[in-house]
């Protein structure tokens, strides 16, 4: 009784609007759908009854996608969990896993630099690259030592680095470098700088990139953990160590269920746990998982097939050919510019009986093939406005152009279509779209027929409106 009681309240809680193909919706995975697609920012916002036609349609390719196994595809597979695990990875770490990160990087930052501490030098180079000749080497020395001398007397040591420093990234700040800790610099500098004190300056020292004057301007020991917390949590997000914690996390899981778990197992465990506490969720990755089907489907029963399908194009172009007429003519053809006056006919007798979809090609391989170019040429289907030269040459515009420099001779190469396009291609772009339209609609039709689909008006009623279903 218990049992039977639960699942009325749960019914009665979230009751099943519909169903699509004996699957059931129910009113909260539609109100999420819904509310998401026609928020406050959408501009063509659809009341409930103008949205089921659309949540339907949706769910039916869905089903159709399902039908035909595509969840079962490795690209399918891999592609939903990555989006999944980009929700469900992040709630292995708690803030108390990562503080215990945090400490366990301090504490052996702590350990490696002992009581050494951090320094903070200046330094100016004169560089010189390894296995460099023994006169450049003494060369860089020489320099070394005099700007030493310099500051021996009294030199600014920040305005030599600037204006010596070899040192590009130090050079512009007078030589300062990072505070740094033993064993992040080379091993001749670091002993030198560790030898001083602050506002004690080295003499020249010798390193395998050259030569260091070098002036220590702060020591100091590792502060305590809670003054560094937060640029170590900032460290562990910049170097991607929250997903190495999330990893063993799921590695000890594993490990503790004696092989009774797989690190799929955990993740699926994970989502399931998350999606109980947090419906939204849930439909989040519903539909992560729906949108992907929806596109493989749709690409292939639609998108795909209509763009690659020459023959349905030309036939549905043909079938509808008034409407793609222009209120304006076009003009086929290209403008292209030249620098000798002969190639002006030349280019005209290479294309003039060429389909126009193989012009380019053509012109490049006979013009342009070595790395002199000859000519230079714009190609495609122009209204007025779209290219003054066109506009000059063909439509008769008083216009402006901007000539090309080292090819002054222009000329035009063309029909004009006053009316309407030769053929499909002309308008290509359009008759896809009106085609994946038309396939489509023929498409929801058949999967309409195909599926059963229910709907429960009263319940329908109540979305957004819970009061209603009491």
């Amino acid at each position: 009784m218990l049992l039977f009681g639960s699942m009325a309240y749960a019914q009665q809680a979230d009751p099943v609007v519909m169903k699509i193909n004996g699957e059931p919706v129910t009113r909260s995975e539609f109100e999420y759908s819904y509310n998401k697609n026609n928020s406050e920012d959408v501009i063509d916002k659809k009341t409930v009854d103008e949205y089921v036609d659309l949540f339907v349609n949706y769910k039916l390719k869905v089903a159709a996608a399902l039908d035909a196994r595509l969840d079962t595809l490795g690209s399918f597979k891999r592609e939903f969990a990555m989006y999944r695990d980009q929700e469900i990875r992040p709630a292995f770490v708690d803030s108390t896993s990562l503080l215990a990160e945090a400490r366990d990087i301090y504490d052996r930052t702590k350990e490696h630099i002992g009581p050494h501490g951090l320094i903070k030098p200046a330094h100016i180079l004169m560089y010189v690259e390894q296995k460099a000749p023994t006169a450049k080497l003494e060369e860089a020395r020489q320099r070394a030592d005099s700007i030493y001398q310099v500051l021996k007397n009294g030199g600014d040591f920040a305005e030599l680095a600037r204006k010596y420093s070899q040192d590009p990234g130090s050079a512009k700040n007078g030589g300062e470098l990072p505070w740094l800790q033993p064993g992040q610099t080379l091993k001749e500098f670091e002993d030198a700088a560790y030898a001083l004190q602050p506002g004690e300056m080295s003499g020249v020292v010798q390193s395998p990139v050259g030569f260091h004057i070098i002036l220590m301007k702060g020591r100091k020991q590792l502060e305590p953990f809670d003054s560094l917390k937060n640029n170590i949590l900032r460290f562990i997000d910049a170097r991607g160590l929250r997903e190495q914690i999330i990893n063993k996390k799921i590695d000890e899981i594993v490990k503790a269920s004696d092989g009774k778990l797989t690190k799929e197992d955990v993740l699926e465990n994970k989502k399931k746990e998350l999606e109980a506490q947090d419906p939204s969720l849930k439909y989040l990755i519903q539909e992560y998982h729906d949108g992907l089907l929806l596109y493989e489907i749709s690409n292939r029963t639609v998108w795909e097939k209509a763009a690659n399908d020459e023959q349905g194009l030309e036939a549905y172009f043909n079938k509808n050919k008034k409407k793609y007429y222009w209120n304006e003519p076009r003009y086929k053809g290209m403008v292209y510019h030249v620098k000798q006056k002969d190639d002006v006919k030349a280019v005209r007798d290479c294309v003039k009986d060429l389909p126009f979809d193989k012009w380019a090609e053509v012109l490049r391989t006979t013009f342009n093939n070595d790395s002199v170019l000859r000519i230079r040429v714009e190609k495609g289907i122009f209204k007025e406005g779209d290219n003054a030269f066109i506009d000059k040459m063909v439509f008769k515009k008083d216009t402006t152009v901007t000539q090309l420099k080292d090819f002054p001779i222009d000329a035009v190469y063309g029909k004009l279509l006053k009316k309407k396009p030769d053929s499909y291609t002309d308008v290509r772009g359009l008759v896809t779209a009106d085609y994946q339209e038309m396939l489509e609609d023929q498409w929801v039709a058949e999967l309409r027929r195909k599926y059963p689909v229910e709907i429960y008006y009263d319940v329908l009623k109540t979305v957004n409106n819970h009061s209603n279903s009491k």
